[in-house]
């Protein structure tokens, strides 16, 4: 675009534009609800962190927007670190909404302690912002305050330059849902938790806190252990295990200086761990149930709920507590929690009415689905079956059943339930498998705070360290062209394979970071076969050399990785965080005829 005066250049700017509207208004419930180009948007998206030495890395900057699509996350709030060109760039190309705004818990918000001097460099910063970042379609909405909306002389000249500025989207008071004389309700709240709770929490907070209504700014299922690792490189051998003053260094401030909350809940759900190995397991299970339940209850309740920022999508350095993934791009049960919940076409259950709800978030219908629901006891004799069809309209949460609670209930144990979903073809699009406690955890609603609502009872799961070893078979094992690896594993035993993991290693045995793969923490039923993909990043990956399958109750393997599906060599140790000994549940059906196995 150029301007030119009597024949000459005046004025000439060059910038990449995105042809699109944001509009936002409050629902009939008095939440904030965002809509582009007319279409309802539920926000799902994670709290941004950069690098705490202020490192720009572009490759890495790549490989995190590759993660946030991985995720199938549609946004990232910052907050007040405002981020480089390269970051609205990515944002931009990538179809990432950003949150973006001025930063708590500083001089931005110690307002009684402006001088003139403030108010001067606070306009001229806010004009300076939004003349960079105005023409990128990457931006949502643009925060004035954070934790605290501003009082009504600042928020009036935010308006005012935001205004002069052409700022052409919408803008919010605060992160909070306190109300102010110049805007009124901004329609969010910032209500947290920010510690760890039972995962039924978020369909069962009674419209007090942070459960599954309205918009939530920030807030989390709380801690999010590295996997071993990325542990053993921020932590010195000696400190590994147990926990100590180390870890808690890693940990937050404050209210949050310490896993003390999650530590309790795990004890008291799963057992208390008494190797590493063990606390691992268990962490990654309850990171996995914990985003998973969050997300799909937002998920579930849309447009109720409009809105939900995971509190914080990375790290600035490595971190015991809320991320996605690590500090390193290492990614455990977390991220696949999340990632399962916000898949683009869903079916999950319901912890309050035990329902089973299919959850299209694309614009598209798509006729023809069938559902399946089985539950089983621990013993995993099947207790119940149903199967139903069901029209999924755009951008719907529609319940298509709900299974019978005294089913669940009934015998005081605890029950599995495996979930799925295909289309017309029979092909399946989408699968989940739940662990649902007799009980649901018991809250506090009375003595709730900013940080969490404590449980007077936590569900009781100590069932699963006692459950038989099972025997998983590398069916297959094979590299594409492209370096794309495809693994088959089959439960070759009568126990279920509880919360495998798989993870891909490079020619050093170490773990890729990122590496994606297309399901993770998975489940199998005896005699179960899948097949999994995994691929290394397309911004610096390299390739992919072996891969490593651990479990709750599963043998570690290493299989090293080559061109032909049947020449690759697995290694096995007896590495059994929670197993206990069975002799029809240990024996292989058959032995494996395409490797040889080394005990």
């Amino acid at each position: 675009m150029s301007f030119r005066t009597s024949g000459k250049l005046s004025d000439e700017r060059i910038v990449r534009v995105g042809i699109r509207e944001v509009t936002s208004e409050l629902t009939d419930k008095g939440a904030r609800l965002f809509r582009v180009n007319g279409k309802p948007v539920l926000v799902r998206g994670g709290g941004w962190s950069g690098d705490m030495l202020l490192r720009e890395q572009p490759q890495r900057l790549e490989q995190e927007f590759e993660m946030v699509r991985d995720l199938h996350l549609n946004a990232i709030r910052l907050e007040g670190k405002l981020e480089t060109d390269e970051f609205y760039r990515l944002a931009d190309e990538h179809g990432i909404l950003v949150i973006a705004g001025w930063c708590c818990c500083d001089i931005w918000e110690q307002w009684p302690k402006w001088t003139p001097e403030n108010y001067t460099v606070a306009a001229a910063s806010l004009r300076a912002q939004m003349l960079r970042i105005r023409n990128h379609p990457s931006l949502l909405v643009w925060l004035n305050g954070s934790d605290n909306p501003p009082p009504e002389k600042v928020e009036q000249m935010y308006l005012d330059i935001e205004r002069d500025m052409h700022w052409p989207n919408p803008t919010l008071s605060s992160a909070s849902a306190r109300a102010t004389t110049v805007s009124g309700k901004s329609g969010v709240k910032m209500t947290g938790p920010y510690d760890y709770v039972a995962p039924s929490y978020w369909l069962t907070d009674p419209g007090k806190r942070g459960g599954a209504w309205g918009f939530n700014t920030e807030t989390s299922p709380g801690p999010a252990i590295p996997v071993e690792s990325s542990l053993r490189r921020f932590l010195a051998a000696g400190s590994l295990w147990p926990t100590s003053d180390d870890w808690h260094y890693h940990s937050g401030s404050g209210g949050f200086a310490n896993t003390a909350i999650f530590d309790t809940a795990m004890e008291q759900s799963y057992g208390k761990p008494q190797t590493l190995p063990e606390y691992e397991h268990s962490a990654q299970a309850m990171a996995y149930d914990g985003e998973r339940a969050m997300f799909e209850a937002y998920g579930r309740n849309k447009y109720s709920s409009t809105g939900v920022v995971q509190w914080m999508l990375n790290n600035a350095w490595p971190s015991m507590i809320w991320h996605l993934y690590d500090y390193y791009l290492d990614a455990g049960g977390g991220y696949y929690g999340a990632r399962k919940a916000c898949e683009p076409l869903h079916v999950q259950y319901s912890y309050d009415d035990h329902s089973v709800v299919v959850v299209n978030s694309t614009y598209q219908s798509v006729p023809g689905l069938h559902i399946k629901a089985a539950v089983y006891d621990l013993q995993l004799h099947s207790v119940y079956e149903h199967e139903s069809a069901v029209d999924s309209n755009p951008d719907s949460s529609d319940r298509a059943f709900s299974i019978p609670a005294e089913l669940l209930t009934g015998d005081g144990n605890l029950h599995f339930i495996r979930l799925t979903l295909t289309d017309g073809a029979g092909q399946q699009v989408s699968e989940n498998f739940y662990w649902i406690p007799a009980k649901l955890a018991e809250f506090d609603w009375q003595h709730e705070d900013y940080r969490y609502t404590p449980a007077l009872q936590e569900p009781d799961l100590t069932a699963l360290k006692n459950m038989p070893r099972s025997h998983v078979t590398l069916e297959t094992v094979k590299t594409d062209a492209d370096g794309r690896v495809t693994v088959r594993l089959r439960n070759d035993s009568q126990a279920l394979a509880f919360q495998i993991a798989l993870r891909a290693l490079d020619e050093h045995a170490a773990p890729m970071a990122p590496a994606f793969w297309s399901d993770n923490y998975v489940s199998l039923l005896p005699g179960e076969s899948k097949t999994f993909t995994a691929r290394p990043s397309s911004h610096g990956g390299v390739r992919i050399s072996s891969i490593e399958v651990t479990g709750w109750n599963v043998i570690d393997q290493r299989v090293s990785v080559r061109r032909s599906a049947a020449n690759y060599r697995i290694q096995e140790t007896a590495k059994l965080p929670f197993a206990r000994a069975s002799a029809s549940a240990n024996q292989p059906r058959r032995s494996n005829p395409s490797g040889t196995l080394e005990r």
